[in-house]
Formats: C-alpha cells, structure tokens, sequence
C-alpha cells in the first residue's frame, strides 16, 4: 500500500475532479507486478493501469500496451485473461468504483479477473461510486478495509474537499537557505508539474506586488493547457495591462482586497510567498513546497513560527517535493 501511495502522490494537484488514486499488484511468490496510478480525468483508473501493466508481465501480450483508453484495456483483459489473475493480490488507495461513467467499473472488471484478494485504503463516500467492495466480495474475493486508512484518507481529501466545498493549496519554491527571491528557482520538470496543476485550477491566487514586479503570464503552456482565472489580492487596483497575465484568452482577472471570491471556485492554488502565506493560512488545506538544491537569493520567511505535517516527499532530478498540512 505505501508503494500505491507513493505512487499516487506523484498526481496529487493534477487528475482534478478525480482523486488520486495508487494501485499496488502482487504475484503469487510476492513479486511486484504493477505499481501505477490514476492520471488525469477521464483516463484509465489506478486498478486499470496497473492490472495492464501486471497482464503484460504475466503474458507478454504486447496487443494490451497499444490500448489507451479504460474500456479497451477493460474488454482485452476480459477476452484474453485466461485466468492468469488467479492468486494475484491488488492493492488500492481507493475502494474500486462500481459505476459505469466515462470509465467503465473496477470493481466489475476485478470481480471478473477472480484476483486472490483485495486491499483497500480508503472506503468511497461518493455516492455515484461507491459500493465497489461488494460486487467485489460477492465474486467471492477476499476485501480488507482500512489498510493504512490515515495515509490513503491524506491522499483523498482534496477530492472529498471540492466535492463539498472546495480544496485550497499554496505552494511556493525555495532554495535550500530559504530564499524565494531571484529569478527562477525550480526544475524545469517541477514547473511542468506546476502548470499541468493550473490546467486543472478553477483559480489561481496571487499578490499584487508579484504580479507589479515579477510581470508573470500565470499559464499553462508548459503542460499545454487552460489557463486558470487569476486573483489578484491588492489594496490597489492600479496595474499596467500590458503585463502577459491581463492579455491571456478565455480568463478571468479579478482584482480584491479579500478572498470573498474563493466561494465560487472548487479547485484552488495560491501561489506567493511570506505575505501571502499570512493571509491565506486560515483557509489553506495543504501546503506543496519545492525544495531546490541550490543557494542564493536574498528574501526569505522571518518572524513566522509554524509546524506542518509531511504528508508526502518526491524528488525530481534537482527538487525536494512536499505535500503538507499545518500541524
């Protein structure tokens, strides 16, 4: 379970209005055949990834690494399985939906394949989807719950945030000194992962002093996405329009001297830095904090105290990634 979680956190921020989810698939002897994870929305889910990866391994069928979408992996491994799921054990973050929606059923397809056993994180309060356990058990599979519940529930909250009211991170970058300031901080791959998150972002929440000096775009173009609507939290509302953020097609830009507008968004980043991280602590669900190897810079936090939970660490070829949440 902690190799799906680990695997599922990487997606964290991106398969909005999905959760992310992690799959785990062990053979027979205990090997691991398969550790994957659901992507973006619409695309196969965790279960469905890794039981294409896990047929390959056990079959050598390269026909199952053409298919792409859910209901064609789905109808190949139903046709061509010939029983080589008996004894394997799954184990995912998420109990298997039970739905027929843009995706077809997991809970269906593993039912079907007649795995050994299923190990389940956390239970599905969505209603549309929930009820997955017991097609699975009424196929006569073993189901056990609450494996690692507290870490899979960690996992899961931003989707059960926006499904009630909506889901609010901030994140920003840092050298290891703490600095914020001075160009560029990131890895080219961990500012991807950042505007693959605004592709999926209702709103994108900033300073005003950023947007006077830095004279950002605030888009998505490395992920080859939407751009978000933009907050802009200022006292004034004087601002040079030419700055590439007022001239992005299909956005909204409002300028506030509050957050009153958050109420109209489900999926929400903030992005800033010592300024903004006062005034929004009240209502921010996690925090995403990029950790670069490297000194320099002159501006830092100061004169704050505070503690977070990690909830989640990654690294990338030159970031430190981490998804916490105030202790």
């Amino acid at each position: 379970m902690n190799l799906a979680l680990r695997e599922a956190w990487k997606y964290q921020g991106v398969t909005f209005a999905n959760p992310a989810v992690g799959c785990t698939i062990v053979g027979n002897n205990g090997e691991i055949l398969a550790v994957e994870a659901h992507k973006r929305a619409g695309e196969p889910h965790a279960e469905v990834e890794a039981l294409k990866t896990a047929y390959f391994k056990l079959t050598n069928d390269e026909k199952i690494l053409e298919l792409t979408t859910s209901a064609q992996i789905h109808t190949h491994l139903l046709e061509n399985h010939n029983g080589c799921f008996n004894g394997i054990t799954v184990f995912t973050t998420l109990e298997p939906c039970s739905h027929i929606g843009k995706t077809p059923s997991c809970a269906t397809l593993l039912s079907k394949l007649k795995i050994k056993k299923l190990f389940v994180g956390s239970l599905d309060s969505n209603e549309a989807a929930c009820g997955g356990n017991k097609i699975v058990e009424d196929a006569d599979i073993e189901v056990e719950n609450c494996v690692l519940a507290k870490e899979c529930d960690a996992l899961l909250n931003p989707f059960k945030l926006w499904q009630s009211k909506r889901f609010v991170f901030f994140k920003w970058a840092q050298r290891l000194n703490g600095t914020v300031d001075g160009g560029t901080i990131s890895s080219n791959s961990s500012r991807t992962l950042v505007h693959a998150m605004r592709d999926v972002c209702d709103l994108l929440v900033i300073g005003g002093n950023t947007v006077r000096i830095d004279r950002p775009t605030l888009d998505a173009r490395l992920a080859d996405g939407r751009a978000p609507d933009i907050l802009i939290v200022s006292k004034s509302t004087e601002f040079d329009k030419t700055i590439p953020l007022f001239n992005v097609n299909d956005r909204k830009v409002i300028i506030s001297d509050n957050f009153s507008i958050l109420e109209n968004y489900k999926n929400i980043m903030i992005e800033g830095g010592q300024s903004m991280f006062e005034l929004s602590k009240d209502f921010v669900d996690y925090y995403l904090c990029f950790l670069s190897a490297q000194i320099g810079g002159n501006m830092n936090f100061t004169g704050i105290e505070d503690k977070f939970d990690i909830l989640n660490i990654q690294k990338d070829e030159q970031d430190i990634i981490m998804w916490m949440r105030r202790g």
